[in-house]
């Protein structure tokens, strides 16, 4: 298969299509006029966000099976018309969503306890400790925006802070163990912070304006490491004047290009912007998070391991009967209405090792290898069960999950969200045609023996 290279990335990258058989060629410097006439030579692509790959460059893409962005999004790429031709489109969300996470956390704090404002001021001699007295994290009710890769990494990074996490998402039912799922009515009640994770689209673009932030009910902090057109700056402006947002950490402004790079078109600073940069209450960055030394080699590493599963991998050499599906019971999750309670009782009685989660069951698997199996209740409100209405859910263990998900959606079988990878391993939901929730797990026994 031969890829082009439109952006430079991470070298593992281009080392790890080679490996799968791939001939890579590079070409960051050819305008977008000259590679599409090139293109048809070409049956992958691999870009960041150098240009738009829109309908005129499809046409020329003959030859083309996939596109690849090293990123979070597609909004650069004409989804529709490169569906309609069958090109198979790949993103890597999941090579940056724990960065945006901890960048978003950390933008907070910052503007919490004066980080900024502080360090400037001590390194003008001043030690000004009453004006620089901080407020916490604790006890405030943070809603997020676009419930998806980049939400839920933020949500699991506010574990530990004591704060009520809400979400508002467009898909129902996305709502887990670390953020309940609400109305966007209700969100705009009770929210303290305001962090937004939504792509590009239609809908998300200039959402922030000044009815949508007049509709809160409290005063409230912003933080944007979305999308800079998700909020109109002027509104924005407006609101910090009159104290209706009580500051913004913003690492996107509407004001980019759409490579990012650069952030002005030309060189005049908008009147709102000139506001953002001697706000106190404003923390700025050049749209980072997600920027990081790790993240960089995950996003590589992921699009390699898509077009693998796409492409190569075991579906190349595999029959339909030689696919190992599932390959054990990872889990038995079921409600309960006081799950501490209960598992003191299997412990007492059963002799059950119950842990925070519940409690695990070794064994080895065919190759001789420590295997686990989880026994887990969980509250009877839990929504991670959803949209399955039953009290209980199974976890299986599979070989391969993502050739497993790209199967079973060929089958017809309900999808449900994208692959969620931990320390443990790789996550993805189905549902049977009763209706009920099935947990697929590519495990990583081993991060439960460390």
């Amino acid at each position: 298969m031969k890829v082009l290279l439109i952006d430079s990335n991470h070298p593992i990258l281009q080392s790890g299509l080679k490996k799968l058989g791939c001939v890579c060629e590079e070409d960051y410097f050819s305008t977008k006029q000259q590679i599409e006439e090139k293109i048809s030579g070409y049956e992958g692509v691999v870009i960041r966000s150098r240009f738009n790959i829109d309908q005129q460059f499809l046409e020329k893409a003959t030859n083309l099976k996939f596109i690849a962005r090293v990123g979070a999004g597609l909004e650069s790429i004409d989804v529709d018309c490169a569906e309609k031709k069958g090109i198979q489109l790949i993103s890597a969300p999941e090579g940056n969503r724990n960065a945006v996470g901890e960048h978003a956390l950390g933008m907070i704090l910052a503007l919490f306890n004066n980080l900024k404002k502080a360090d400037l001021e001590i390194r003008e001699g001043k030690w000004l400790r009453e004006a620089n007295r901080g407020i916490e994290l604790e006890g405030k009710t943070v809603g997020i925006i676009g419930y998806g890769n980049m939400g839920k990494a933020f949500a699991k990074k506010l574990k530990g802070f004591e704060v009520e996490v809400i979400c508002y998402d467009i898909k129902e039912d996305v709502g887990d163990e670390n953020c309940k799922q609400v109305t966007l009515e209700e969100l705009q009640e009770k929210t303290d912070v305001l962090s937004l994770h939504t792509p590009f689209n239609k809908l998300s673009h200039q959402m922030v304006n000044a009815q949508f932030i007049n509709n809160f009910k409290k005063p409230f902090y912003l933080i944007n490491t979305a999308r800079g057109s998700a909020v109109v700056t002027d509104d924005l402006v407006e609101a910090l004047k009159s104290k209706k947002i009580l500051g913004a950490c913003l690492d996107v402004l509407e004001y980019e290009k759409l490579s990012f790079e650069n952030l002005f078109e030309n060189n005049s600073f908008p009147k709102a912007f000139d506001y953002l940069i001697h706000a106190e209450n404003v923390l700025l960055s050049p749209h980072i998070a997600g920027w990081t030394v790790e993240s960089k080699v995950k996003l590589a590493q992921t699009i390699v391991d898509k077009v693998d599963a796409l492409f190569f991998s075991k579906e190349a050499v595999q029959t339909e009967s030689g696919l190992k599906r599932v390959t054990g019971i990872g889990g038995l999750f079921f409600k309960s209405e006081d799950p501490a309670k209960l598992k003191e009782w299997y412990k007492k009685h059963l002799d059950f090792n119950v842990d925070d989660w519940g409690s695990t069951f070794w064994w080895k698997d065919n190759n001789g290898k420590p295997a686990c199996t989880q026994w887990s209740p969980f509250k009877s409100d839990t929504v991670y069960f959803s949209p399955s209405t039953k009290d209980f859910m199974f976890n299986y263990r599979v070989e391969d999950l993502s050739l497993l998900l790209n199967k079973l959606k060929q089958e017809g079988v309900a999808v449900i969200g994208e692959i969620e990878e931990y320390d443990y391993g790789k996550f993805g939901w189905i549902l049977d045609p009763e209706g009920n929730k099935i947990e697929l797990w590519e495990p990583k026994d081993v991060a439960f023996l460390s």
